[in-house]
């Protein structure tokens, strides 16, 4: 395939933002910036159960560095409402156009997937839909609702958008109960609406604060190197503690195509590990960071934690979950493979 093509394969004409920043060439990956694939037994089962399956996960469909240690815990991730998008992020790989399509029986297919699959934990997300009256909120609710009734063995987390606020359309999705309601803060406020242009970064706070008084377990996101400062980081990090989000992953920001934001630099390891400390002294419940870090790794073990946290029991149908978090994440259990801290104990700096 020429260049041209890979750049742009629908030949369509670019936005200004994506003509300035193919003028960066795609930046060299550190030698941190990598994975060892290790191929168990449950991920093997799972992928056999996946064959011929009419929905696909997140994890295959994006090729996620760590689908082979999320599989082998039997978590998943799951994308709903369409693969177009009608927002565009400068650091998202989704295409951003008019979706046509919304399949109604999408969350009993997804729930039989799960059940198939033998999940102990999925995260479910989707597009933005804002063409959409309740932004989808219907979908996100009723995928949780079937997948709890179908599979009620397995915890559920959301992760969605802001649905333009629209505090009907979030109620709706709340009132699912999932395990976890996360919504990504993604970077800090200097540079948001360079980034995310369609979003807001109080509106996103907003609604995590929704979700807490919910009663659910909140939980976000940031992506470093897009052109962030350090004090910037610790203060959005504050801004979440004090919007009563609860469980916080950090990541670094890996440039999907020269067409998206160029890459600002390489976080090291060492710099994740001093997050998640400082995360941890304003009282987060949990903190998963490194650079290959996603929102949804390891998403069940820092559930259990954040249950742990707040002296909440964990549900009887759940405790598959709460065991596998104190064999690996809790209680003794060391860090996980992408966490930084292994990263650094690797020799990594």
């Amino acid at each position: 395939m020429a260049v041209a093509d890979r750049v742009n394969p629908e030949h369509r004409k670019l936005l200004r933002v994506e003509e300035r920043n193919r003028e960066t060439p795609i930046e060299k990956k550190p030698g941190w910036i990598k994975t060892t694939a290790t191929v168990g037994s449950e991920y093997t089962d799972m992928r056999n159960r996946m064959e011929g399956a009419s929905l696909h996960t997140v994890c295959a469909e994006a090729n996620c560095p760590n689908i082979y240690e999320c599989w082998e815990d039997r978590e998943a991730s799951f994308l709903i409402g369409g693969d177009i998008c009608t927002r565009r992020c400068d650091f998202c790989f989704i295409k951003t156009g008019k979706p046509t399509e919304y399949d109604r029986d999408e969350p009993r297919r997804v729930a039989e997937s799960v059940v198939n699959m033998r999940l102990n934990y999925v995260t479910v997300t989707g597009v933005t839909r804002d063409d959409l009256d309740d932004g989808a909120s219907w979908l996100y609710a009723e995928t949780c609702r079937e997948i709890h009734r179908q599979s009620p063995t397995t915890g559920v987390e959301l992760l969605i958008d802001d649905m333009r606020g629209g505090e009907a359309s979030l109620a709706q999705v709340f009132e699912s109960k999932p395990e976890v309601l996360a919504h990504n803060l993604e970077t800090v406020p200097r540079i948001f609406k360079k980034i995310r242009p369609a979003f807001r970064y109080e509106r996103s706070l907003d609604l995590i604060t929704f979700a807490s008084e919910s009663g659910l377990i909140t939980k976000s996101n940031l992506i470093l190197g897009m052109g962030e400062t350090w004090d910037e980081i610790i203060q959005a990090m504050q801004d979440l503690k004090d919007a009563q989000c609860d469980i916080l992953t950090i990541t670094q920001y890996l440039r999907p195509s020269p067409l998206h934001h160029p890459i600002d630099r390489w976080v090291k390891p060492k710099e994740f590990v001093e997050l998640s400390k400082i995360g941890y002294e304003m009282g987060f419940a949990g903190i998963m960071a490194g650079p290959l870090v996603r929102s949804s790794y390891r998403s069940g073990s820092l559930w259990a934690r954040a249950m742990k946290h707040k002296g909440w029991e964990i549900p009887e149908n759940l405790k598959a979950i709460g065991a596998s978090a104190e064999q690996g994440l809790g209680v003794g259990g060391g860090h996980a493979r992408q966490e930084a801290a292994t990263l650094v104990a690797r020799g990594h700096c």
